[in-house]
């Protein structure tokens, strides 16, 4: 009599099937808060600050040559397309905020630098990103160039999201889920830097200043906007104030910055007075 052969049995927490199932979402998302936090405590990483901006901008040495690139070719076409016309348009909105890449690039090495001297190197302090292009990639880079270590919390999209190789590799993370890589973002960093960006950017802005505002965190952190021109224009802060949707005392749960040097004097000087000074406890 032939014996019939069982297919391959799994236990269930190695069984792919189940644990890309439905029922198992609440598995998924427990390893993404639980082997992050492993991770990050086996490289001894406490301290943050997190870099946020839009995935689109671009180098300015490439947003240079892609003008030129699109203006030679608008100048010997008899008849501009729209399609030429409208490449020139971006290439000229290209130019513009290329400069925030090289911005927070500059900024991301400055911080770098200075987490690595004595005074602040036992704090352990890295730059963290969201992993992609853009500002992500430059804030990586700058770390990088600063030669430290910087975090890349990754998500996995069908468009723009791509992982930049300037990240650490070892603290470097793949998420599934919007709402934990922002609870990572946000857990360890000790001061925020937002620059010009799109949804995304404005998302994770406004979500973190919604905890400090309602006193969900605890911690004090200081939160730059970088890009004056950029914040001015697209949030009215001062009109959401005068229609009586924010308190003043709002207003300075964040400062915009235009300037790299100024904004690392800022950021270092609350740093090492909130987190680099031993705290010292009061003579009775």
């Amino acid at each position: 009599m032939a014996t019939r052969k069982l297919k391959k049995l799994f236990k269930a927490y190695s069984n792919p099937e189940f644990l890309n199932s439905p029922s198992a979402r609440t598995i998924r998302v427990l390893s993404e808060m639980i082997e992050p936090a492993a991770r990050l405590r086996y490289h001894h990483i406490w301290n943050t600050v997190a870099f946020f901006g839009s995935a689109r901008t671009i180098p300015q040495k490439m947003a240079r040559a892609n003008f030129k690139k699109v203006k030679n070719r608008l100048s010997k076409a008899r008849t501009p397309s729209l399609k030429m016309k409208n490449e020139y348009k971006n290439a000229l909105i290209d130019m513009k905020t290329s400069r925030y890449y090289e911005d927070a690039c500059n900024l991301s090495q400055k911080l770098t630098e200075w987490f690595k001297k004595p005074a602040q190197s036992k704090k352990n302090f890295v730059i963290a990103s969201g992993g992609g292009p853009g500002i992500m990639e430059a804030a990586n880079k700058g770390a990088e160039r600063g030669k430290g270590k910087s975090i890349g919390l990754n998500i996995s999209l069908p468009m723009e999201q791509h992982p930049n190789p300037h990240q650490t590799h070892e603290i470097s993370f793949d998420f599934h889920y919007f709402f934990i890589r922002k609870f990572w973002f946000f857990y360890l960093a000790k001061a925020l830097v937002v620059f010009p960006g799109g949804f995304g950017t404005l998302d994770e802005m406004f979500e973190l200043l919604t905890l400090i505002q309602t006193k969900k965190s605890r911690k004090y952190m200081p939160i730059v906007l970088f890009g004056k021109e950029y914040w001015d224009n697209i949030v009215n802060f001062d009109l959401m104030l005068n229609w009586g949707m924010i308190s003043k005392e709002d207003l300075k749960l964040f400062h915009v910055f235009d300037d790299v040097d100024e904004a690392f004097n800022f950021l270092s000087k609350e740093l090492k007075k909130y987190y680099m000074i031993p705290y010292k406890k009061k003579k009775r």
